[in-house]
C-alpha cells in the first residue's frame, strides 16, 4: 500500500515537472510573439523555470531508500507528513543480530575473540543457541556512561567493572528467525577453547 502511494506521489511529481516545462514553453513562445511587454514576460519565464526546478527537486525526493536490508519495527511518520533531512522515519532491524553480554572484568581474563558461546533465550523457553565471541569492548561500560565515576578524590572504592562482549550468532539455527532485539539471554563462554 505504501509502495503504491509512493508511486502515485512520484507520478504526481513527474506531472508537475511536465506542467512546469509546458509553462516555460508557453512563456517563451508568448515572448517571441509579442515584443510589447518583454520585461513582464521574461519574469514569467523565470518564474516558470524556478517552478520547474522545484518540481524536479520534488520528483527526485519522492523515493526514500533504506540504508540496508532489515525488518521495519516501528514507524514514526504518517502518510502525507512532510519530513526534513535527519528526521527518523522508522526503526529498521538488521537481518544479522548479535548478543551483547556484560561480563565482570574478572570473568573476561580467559576470553578471546572466536571462542564458542552458547546462550539460552528466555523468550524461547530457555532454548539454546550458539555463537562466537566477535569482540571484547576496549573499555568498560562505565567509561562510556553519561556520568563517569571520578576516582581522583582519594576516596577510592573498588567496584568490579563490566566489559561488553559482542557475540556473533551462528547462522542456520532453527530458532534464529524468532530472535528479536532486546531479548534477555544467559550466556556461557567456552574459555577452554582457543
Amino acid at each position: 500500500r505504501e509502495r503504491d502511494q509512493t508511486r502515485a506521489s512520484a507520478r504526481a511529481a513527474s506531472a508537475n515537472v511536465r506542467k512546469a516545462r509546458a509553462a516555460i514553453e508557453i512563456a517563451e513562445q508568448t515572448l517571441k510573439a509579442s515584443g510589447i511587454s518583454r520585461g513582464g514576460l521574461q519574469a514569467r519565464v523565470e518564474i516558470a523555470q524556478a517552478t520547474l526546478h522545484q518540481a524536479e527537486i520534488d520528483l527526485a525526493n519522492t523515493e526514500i531508500v533504506a540504508p540496508g536490508d532489515g525488518r521495519v519495527s516501528e514507524v514514526g511518520v504518517r502518510l502525507g507528513q512532510y519530513v526534513t533531512a535527519g528526521t527518523q522515519l522508522l526503526f529498521l532491524v538488521p537481518p544479522k543480530l548479535w548478543v551483547i553480554a556484560n561480563y565482570k572484568e574478572t570473568q573476561t581474563a580467559n576470553m578471546r575473540p572466536g571462542q564458542p558461546v552458547s546462550f539460552e533465550v528466555d523468550a524461547l523457553n530457555g532454548a539454546r543457541l550458539t555463537g562466537r565471541i566477535e569482540r571484547i569492548a576496549p573499555a568498560t561500560g562505565s567509561e562510556f556512561s553519561l556520568l563517569r565515576p571520578d576516582n581522583a578524590t582519594g576516596n577510592f572504592t573498588k567496584v568490579v567493572q563490566r566489559l561488553p562482549v559482542r557475540i556473533a550468532i551462528d547462522p542456520d539455527q532453527p530458532l534464529l528467525e524468532r530472535l528479536r532485539p532486546g531479548l534477555s539471554v544467559v550466556t556461557h563462554v567456552d574459555t577452554a577453547a582457543p
